[in-house]
């Protein structure tokens, strides 16, 4: 018996940093099972290993996966089991005959590795885009919306976004890169799909919102490069893609500044103060007795918050806005326990509507009944929401355990872009600035220097593209960057609405002493969300009425264009190039060269997937 091992994600891309989990991939022959062998012979030959530290597996996950640390390293090892009764040496996963006879949960585990080594054979540089991925994986770590399960983009997510950037402009440098980055998704009408390759036909799991209904509520598609071709950013709900093109827009703002030389690099990477961004949070606290049982019980309830979030924004209509942040917060002086925050907001430019009232207690009831439907939930494991107030937030998730001073918090203000960038506090004309500025970036731990070469060779931090590279690709980027038939073409194709959903009260107990998250209320005169004990709820009987809470309605199928080898739909012919600069792409031939073989296998459905709205106001 012989097994391979194969690398995935950052570690393979060759982005990853210090404390960074290393994706692995086992390849073994068809005798040897996922569920027996793996998940039962290997745990436990692994649980007498003293260099193993945390083991944690998780057999029943979307791609089930062992988590353990090696030697301090952290380590999310997969398997795959391949019909196959000797796995060669020199076996290629590349090859989508690997994936033929072998169920669902076997492709999604092999397309980690595949589509990593995809996206590397996609772009034009591999320097430049390990530069400005490392780049944007900071600024999103920095700015709370690096996480996959949370509801953000993960770490693929992110690379096939810088990825598509450096087939735009294969010539550009890394600076240049990571401000189009911002400026291109910044503008971009999503559900538009972002793709890297032709996608092609040849199975169902393949993303196609004309045939699959589930493909058309996608809300920010991002479409794996390796056949078959997925959408990598499911999770992706109505809130947090709000808040990612708020940062898109902010971290657009400031790149134009850095071009008009009245920014710098370090103002892009300000951490986002969540703690000081909302008035009112949810807090929700788990707990488990011993080790084992508090990791499982921690990665089922992490994987439940995306729901929870949904719960309550549709339920208020969207007028009640959920911020999840990306991560959870310890108390030492509480052993297997840790809490998870949600920022709360009135809907901007809503009406208060003579104080609408919010009970989102059955919501919340709802929600713990559904986590508590856990397979291997035990008396032990406890969870508990609550409404916590800004003051009131415990200092156990500051750094130091140190509430911050109202200074701190009128400079995290100006951080989260309460000033918009070329105000003063953007300027680099003042020696004391710019000493301050370097003081915070040391007590911030903030290292840039493995990003200098963003900068390199210019003194000004100049994002300009050489003229002659500009005025080769007007054509281009109008099918490119616009497709305004996307939605248009939904309507083509029916679906028949959800209907209303009449939803119970479940009753999930609460350990000894825990409150209930208390009601919602927004004040008519302030918009402030505050908690009330005797509000009336509008749940009755413990079903809601069917104009209360509905399943969210999207919209009909998408008629997506089919075109010929080297063609291009008509209607991109009418498109202008609105106010955008010229683009400079690489021939099909060439950024393709690796799929050129599978084409001649399988048809090919081509897009025209990029778009975007016309820039308004100071970004235009």
């Amino acid at each position: 018996m012989n097994a391979l091992i194969f690398t995935s994600g950052s570690y393979r891309l060759g982005v990853h940093g210090p404390g960074a989990d290393i994706d692995t991939l086992c390849v073994g022959p068809m005798h040897v099972t996922r569920n027996e062998d793996f998940f039962g012979e290997l745990h436990r030959i692994l649980v007498e290993m003293p260099d193993v530290q945390e083991l944690n597996s998780v057999p029943d996950a979307y791609v089930p996966v062992m988590r353990f640390k090696l030697d301090g390293i952290p380590i999310d090892l997969l398997y795959a089991s391949l019909p196959l009764p000797n796995i060669p040496e020199d076996l290629d996963i590349s090859q989508d005959s690997i994936i033929h006879n072998v169920d669902e949960q076997t492709v999604r585990i092999l397309n980690g590795r595949r589509v990593t080594d995809e996206i590397l054979n996609l772009v034009p540089n591999i320097q430049n885009f390990r530069t400005a991925l490392r780049c944007l994986r900071l600024w999103a770590k920095r700015r709370g919306i690096y996480s996959n399960v949370a509801g953000f983009l993960g770490g693929v997510n992110w690379a096939i976004l810088v990825a598509r950037i450096c087939q735009l402009y294969p010539n550009a440098l890394p600076c240049t890169l990571v401000s189009r980055v911002f400026r291109v998704y910044n503008l971009w009408q999503w559900p538009n799909p972002v793709i890297l390759c032709p996608i092609q036909e040849g199975s169902s799991n393949v993303w196609d919102p004309r045939r699959n209904r589930k493909d058309r509520e996608h809300l920010m598609p991002i479409i794996t490069p390796a056949y078959p071709c997925m959408n990598s950013s499911y999770n992706v709900s109505n809130s947090t893609l709000r808040i990612m093109m708020e940062e898109f827009r902010r971290g657009n703002e400031i790149c134009e500044a850095i071009e008009a030389n009245k920014a710098v690099w370090v103002t892009l990477f300000e951490p986002f103060a969540f703690f000081e961004a909302y008035k009112d949070y949810l807090q929700i606290d788990i707990k488990a007795q011993s080790g084992d049982d508090f990791r499982n019980w921690k990665g089922w309830v992490e994987s439940r918050l995306r729901f929870l979030n949904s719960m309550i924004e549709r339920y208020t209509g969207g007028i009640l806005q959920c911020h999840p942040y990306p991560g959870d917060f310890s108390n030492e002086c509480r052993p297997h326990c840790c809490s998870y925050f949600m920022g709360l907001r009135r809907k901007q430019g809503s009406s208060p509507e003579g104080g609408k009232q919010f009970d989102i207690r059955w919501i919340v009831d709802k929600f713990k009944h559904q986590v508590c439907q856990y397979s291997a939930w035990k008396a032990t494991m406890w969870i508990n929401v609550c409404h916590v107030r800004r003051k009131n937030i415990p200092v156990f998730v500051f750094s130091g355990g140190i509430r911050p001073s109202q200074r701190a918090k009128v400079a995290a203000q100006d951080c989260l872009g309460k000033r918009l960038p070329g105000n003063n506090f953007l300027h680099a004309d003042d020696a004391g600035s710019r000493k301050r500025r370097k003081q915070v970036v040391v007590n911030r731990g903030v290292h840039l220097e493995e990003f200098s070469s963003l900068t390199s060779g210019t003194s000004t931090a100049s994002l300009q593209i050489e003229a002659g590279e500009e005025e080769q690709s007007e054509a281009v980027i109008a099918d490119t960057i616009r497709n305004k038939n996307y939605r248009k073409n939904m309507t083509n194709h029916d679906q028949e609405p959800e209907g209303s959903v009449k939803c119970r009260s479940p009753s999930c107990s609460n350990p000894k002493g825990a409150s209930p998250v208390e009601k919602w209320v927004t004040d008519s005169s302030s918009g402030e969300i505050v908690g009330l004990s005797d509000m009336k709820t509008e749940v009755s009987g413990g079903t809601v009425e069917s104009n209360s809470f509905q399943l969210s309605m999207t919209e009909p199928g998408v008629q997506i264009p089919v075109v010929g080898a080297g063609g291009r739909n008509s209607c991109s012919k009418s498109l202008q190039n609105e106010g955008l600069e010229e683009l400079e792409l690489l021939p099909p031939s060439s950024i393709a060269s690796a799929s050129t073989s599978k084409a001649s296998q399988k048809p090919l459905i081509s897009f025209n997937f990029t778009s975007s709205k016309k820039a308004v106001g100071p970004s235009a």
